[in-house]
């Protein structure tokens, strides 16, 4: 009887480590997909089409601020980067909004994509104050650009 218990504590525990170990196994088998495929992982973007509608709605009250922003360029932000560079562009959106006093729903839109946006800050990546400064019309061009290059990730 106290062997078959041994046995049995024995076996618990032997089951828990596997079980350790096979999650280790997935996570590591993920980091590598991610690292090898930088566009499996820029997938956890979400959906940019909702936010292309709502940018466009609030274009005519927001394209006669004065505001310079912090713009990057499609074409100079690296692959592993576009989730920081449209944070970037989410937080100078929001900030124009509130000088505005835009308040309807696709202000709530541009508040409510920002807030699922990942927050992963990706090595290498710089700050949004490292991006070029530009004027609305000029941020809304690049913005639309950065939306539709990542919409274009999200369906292949």
């Amino acid at each position: 009887l106290n062997v078959r218990a041994a046995t049995g504590v024995h076996f618990q525990s032997s089951c828990h480590l596997c079980r350790e170990i096979l999650k280790a196994q997935v996570w590591f088998h993920l980091f590598v997909l991610c690292f090898l495929s930088p566009y499996t992982c820029a997938a956890s973007v979400p959906e940019t089409r909702g936010v292309q509608i709502c940018v466009k709605a609030l274009r005519p009250a927001i394209e006669n601020s004065d505001a310079m922003l912090y713009a990057p360029s499609a074409n100079s932000v690296k692959k592993q980067c576009k989730n920081m560079s449209l944070r970037c562009y989410m937080l100078e959106l929001i900030m124009v909004i509130n000088e505005e006093e835009i308040m309807d729903n696709n202000a709530n839109c541009i508040s409510d994509f920002n807030e699922i946006l990942p927050t992963d800050n990706s090595v290498g990546c710089p700050p949004c104050e490292e991006y070029a400064i530009r004027n609305i019309t000029m941020f809304l061009g690049r913005l639309q650009s950065l939306l539709e290059e990542l919409n274009v990730i999200q369906n292949t």
